[in-house]
């Protein structure tokens, strides 16, 4: 893919990530479980490559933040910057060093979501404790994975479709 090219979709990501929550935000009960930030972050490490995914998973909840004042800075979009940059790299990593079957897709995905929520989970600990506020285990059961698992569901059944039609469209191999 061309830098060009590259540059452009993954502006596109970055768009995406700040303008979905606003069509989730609507239903406060569920907007924040349906992670709808992650989803264009994971798209852009699978379709952009790591790198990108990394850089745009690192400002989208920084630049949503700064300009609309949501997550709020602290603690929420820096710890979710971090997680987020994991999943940009991670997705994008793994995707281009296994084979490019359906498999893949899911097990990058899967690692992905799993190692970028352990770093959220250790990113929490310092900042969580700045503010006076302690980290527990169970804060960390509950927000990277209890409070999650709409989002994780709809992770899991829209990227592998997505990323499976944009290589049957030969958009990514």
């Amino acid at each position: 893919m061309s830098k060009t090219k590259n540059l452009t979709l993954s502006g596109l990501f970055l768009a995406l990530g700040i303008i979905l929550p606003f069509f989730t935000g609507q239903i406060p009960e569920i907007g924040g479980m349906l992670l709808p930030m992650h989803i264009p972050v994971l798209l852009c490490g699978f379709v952009c490559g790591p790198q990108s995914g990394l850089i745009v998973g690192f400002i989208t909840p920084l630049l949503r933040s700064m300009m609309f004042g949501m997550p709020p800075l602290l603690p929420k979009a820096l710890t979710m910057a971090f997680e987020l940059a994991v999943y940009g790299w991670m997705s994008g990593s793994l995707y281009r060093k296994l084979p490019k079957n359906a498999v893949a897709i899911y097990l990058s995905l899967i690692i992905s979501m799993v190692a970028g929520r352990v770093v959220w989970g250790l990113v929490s600990v310092p900042i969580y404790g700045m503010s006076g506020t302690v980290f527990s285990l169970q804060l960390f059961w509950a927000g990277a994975f209890l409070e999650a698992i709409p989002g994780m569901i709809l992770q899991l059944i829209l990227i592998p479709l997505i990323i499976m039609g944009l290589k049957k469209a030969r958009v990514v191999f």
